[in-house]
Formats: structure tokens, sequence, C-alpha cells
């Protein structure tokens, strides 16, 4: 028999542990910047000036993780440019943002009030829905020498003054850089790079280059660039390691694709960093790998992952119409920010789709997560079944301008669905992963309900004559073998999935073995 315990037991080990504390950037790691660069870097006295001239009363600063060391002092610079006009202005500071910190975060600034948001780093610009926004770009230096060295280099031309006229090249740079794309183009017209064009900052996110407009170059001054300008023939240089989905629309809508570095004055870094069109071509094709994953899936998850960008209700609407119309099950689900773990516990969904800004759609590690999680925009070749659709080689992440447009032809296509009711389940044809190469039969659980009403008006005549209020108290029906449940008479494969796919059934009684337990 074991002795009396000396100590209490040890009830987590340090793997537990380590998993709940989580990791939290340490902002003590960067050098203690002068209060001249922070009004510099967050643009305080702007900042002030909107914000006097908006008339708000209480602000809402938020911050990525990566900027909160820096929040309390920009916070005193800004006390400071509104005292004299403004005291009274109250300040709060958002951390943790609900979502992807590029989106704006309305929901935690509408938790004090705020009637503006001051939005701090790297932006989706998406359009916002409720409270008006002040974008700070936070500009950082840069080393401009080196990074033109690196350009020249890389746009070729020789010593040919024609040659160089002929170079044709687009110039762009994350947001915390792109102040200094226009002063590197000029320097590149007077080498003699004439075709080399700028860009500015738009908020447009269905843009040719997302939220960037085309400045005409040098030598067409009188000709205005559009946002749907025809650029397949212009190589792009981009300041700066992009994001996933950025990434994946410039490479299929340019010639050629080049990532450089970001050096700062008097730093040792490379101007060059990986190899875009490996990096681009291997994420490609792992997304075509979660497109092809979630053909065979039959039930699909729909991701609330923004509560902020304007429309996405629509977007949810017109979401769940076209899994329906495919013979899909779906579930809409909102979990915050996500996590692989957040998602694991819905273990009955077999994908999913993200609906949130045009960033932060794409999962960029989308490795761990157990359920391929894909786009809007990926999602269209999984549930259409029509071949007219307009074929466009484009990756494109801006799922909600999309879904708008097609949102006016949907009670148009609806009114052809009767038609695949009216064939048998037999004759349809078969479907198979095209990953594994197996036979799967659950791809589409709701179109073998959508069979001929006749079926169905008997089996409702039948049941209304023996039992006519377990109908309406039955939550679950127990079905047999090839059958889905039912919740409240509506067909759910996730109560299915319950019934039979879970092994864990909870504790249990000894009810049914009861018999068995009499002396």
């Amino acid at each position: 028999m074991a002795g009396p315990l000396a100590a209490p037991p040890v009830l987590s080990t340090p793997v537990d542990d380590a998993l709940l504390r989580g990791s939290v950037p340490d902002p003590g790691g960067r050098p203690r910047a002068s209060s001249d660069t922070l009004r510099a870097t967050y643009e305080t006295a702007r900042t002030a000036s909107e914000i006097r001239d908006g008339g708000w009363r209480c602000v809402a600063l938020q911050f990525p993780d990566g900027m909160l060391g820096d929040a309390p002092r920009v916070v005193d610079l800004l006390r400071l440019e509104l005292l004299p006009t403004a005291p009274e202005t109250r300040i709060h500071v958002l951390a943790d943002t609900s979502y992807s910190a590029c989106c704006v975060d309305e929901v935690a600034a509408e938790h004090v009030d705020a009637e503006v948001v001051v939005h701090y780093g790297r932006a989706c610009l998406s359009p916002t829905s409720r409270l008006p926004v002040i974008y700070v770009y936070t500009s950082h230096p840069l080393d401009c020498e080196v990074v033109l060295r690196e350009l020249e280099s890389k746009l070729g031309g020789g010593d040919d003054e024609d040659s160089r006229t002929a170079v044709k090249a687009v110039v762009m740079a994350d947001l915390t850089y792109q102040d200094h794309v226009e002063g590197l183009v000029r320097r590149l017209h007077a080498a003699g790079y004439g075709g080399v064009m700028a860009t500015k900052v738009v908020r447009d996110p269905s843009a040719v280059i997302p939220n960037r407009q085309l400045l005409p170059p040098r030598d067409n001054d009188d000709n205005k660039l559009d946002s749907r300008t025809d650029v397949s023939a212009y190589s792009l240089f981009h300041l700066g390691d992009p994001p996933a989905a950025l990434l994946l629309a410039l490479h299929s809508r340019f010639s050629s694709l080049h990532i450089l570095a970001t050096p700062s004055p008097g730093s040792s870094t490379s101007s060059t960093l990986d190899d875009a069109a490996a990096r681009t071509a291997g994420l490609l094709r792992r997304r075509f790998a979660r497109v092809l994953t979630l053909a065979s899936a039959g039930v699909i998850g729909i991701l609330v992952n923004t509560l902020s960008v304007r429309n996405y209700l629509s977007s949810l609407d017109l979401l769940r119409s076209k899994i329906e119309k495919a013979g899909k099950k779906s579930y809409t689900v909102v979990v915050g920010k996500l996590n692989p773990a957040k998602l694991a516990n819905f273990a009955e969904m077999e994908g999913w789709v993200a609906v949130g800004c045009w960033e932060s759609s794409l999962v960029e590690d989308e490795a761990t997560y157990w359920r391929p999680v894909v786009t809007p925009f990926e999602l269209e070749p999984v549930d259409d079944d029509d071949d007219d659709d307009d074929d466009n080689d484009d990756y494109d992440d801006d799922g909600q301008g999309r879904d708008e447009l097609r949102a006016a032809d949907g009670d148009v296509e609806g009114d052809n669905d009767d038609l695949d009711a009216d064939s048998e389940e037999e004759s349809l044809p078969p479907e198979f992963d095209l990953r594994t190469g197996r036979l799967i039969s659950t791809s589409r659980p709701m179109r073998r309900l959508r069979q001929p009403q006749k079926s169905k008006s008997t089996f409702s005549t039948t049941t209304t004559t023996t039992t006519t209020t377990t109908t309406t108290t039955t939550l679950a029906l127990r079905t047999t073998a090839g059958q889905v449940a039912s919740i409240c008479g509506v067909a759910s494969p996730g109560a299915e999935f319950l019934r039979s796919g879970r092994t864990w059934q909870g504790l249990g009684s000894d009810f049914e073995h009861e018999a068995s337990t009499k002396r």
C-alpha cells in the first residue's frame, strides 16, 4: 500500500506548462528610440490634427504586438499634441486584437465607446463598416543606396540608353517602406530607366496591385493609368517580405517577381531575400492540394475571420447558398483569432473556408491545421458544377468584391436547382478523391435528400398517422445505416457524425446493464 503523500501531486508537465504560457514578444530586445524618432515614426502631429478636425473625444490606438513596447510613450506624445486644444480627449490602447492585426478591431474599440480608431503598422486597408479609421503606416528608415544598386543590377540594360529605356518594371514596397518608392524611381529615371513605374497607396484591395495605384513612367506623364492596367509584360520589384496572399496575387499578374530586403542605414543585411519564384511555386502547389482535398469534403465550415470588414454578412450568405447548391452541408463558426487547436475541436468539419479580409483569409501556417482552410476564391472550383464560368488564371484573394458581383446571379441560378433533384442518386456520376484516387460517397450528403417529392410525401404521411407528437419534440433521429440523422426535421451531417463517428460518448450510465447488476 502506498504511503501518505509528502507533497502535492504534479498535475502538469513542463510541456503542458509551455503551451499555457504562449509566446509574448519581448519589447526590451529593441533599442529605445528617441522622442523625435517616435514622433516621426508614429506621425503624432498628423494624428492629433485629424483628431481635432474630426471633433472626436474618445480615441482607440491599435498597436500590433511588435509595437506594444512603444505604446505608453506614443500615448504621452499624442496627449502633448492634443493638450492645447483638446485636453479632454480620452485615449485607449488596444492590444491582443480579436482577429488579424492588419484589420481594424472595431469590436475592441466599441468596448470603450471609441469614436475613431488609429491603426498603426501594416494594414489590409479593407473598408470598415462602423467606425472611422486613421491609418499610420509607421515609416521606417531604408538604406536607399544599397537598394538602388540592387535594383539596377536586376533591371539590367547594360550601358546602352535605349536598352535601359525599354525595361518595363514596377516598384512597390511594404506599407512601412512605401514612402521611399517614389524617390528610388526618380533616381532610376535619372539613370536612364524611363519605363519604370512607381506606386502609391490607395484603398482599393481589388486593384491589379492590391491597395496600390500605378504612377505613369517619365515618358508617359500624360497618360492616366487605372487600376486595371495590363501589367503582364512588367517585372515587379517588392521591397520587404510580402504576405502570402499578396505574393500569390502578384505572381500571377506580372511576368516576374523579385523581392528585395529592406536594410536600414548602417546595417549589413543582404539586399535580396529568397527566390520569389521558387517560394511562390511551392505555395501554389500547397494551395492546389488544399483545394483538391476540399473537393471531396461533404461538411464545410464557414469560418468568420472578421467582424469589421464591410459586407462580410452578404459574403456569408452567398457562401451558404453556393455550398448548398453543390449538395454539401455548411456550418458557420466564429472562434476569434485562428489557431489549429480551436479548429481541431470541430472534428466533424472536413474543410474550412475563411471569410475575412483579403490578407487574413489565406492562412499562412497551413501545415499545422488538421483540416484544409481555403479562401472564398479557392472554394469556387470546388462548388461550381457549371463549366460556363469565365476562366481566370489570376489568383484573386478579394473574395468580397468577387462575391458581390456574382450575388445578383444567385436567384437566377437557383431556379435550376430542382432539375438536379429529379435525377436518381444511382444515375449520378461517381466522385473520386483526386489526391488518393478513392471513391467518395459522402462528398455531397445533402444531394441525397433532394430526391423526388413523391417519396418524401409518402414518408411524411406515414409519420403523421403513427406519431404526431414525436416530430415536434424529438431533436435527434437515430437512423439506419446509409441515412443522415436529422434535427427538428432538418438533415444534419454534423448530428450523424456525433451519432456514429465519435468514439467518446460521455461517462454514460449503467441503466442499459441494470439487469446484469441485480443480485
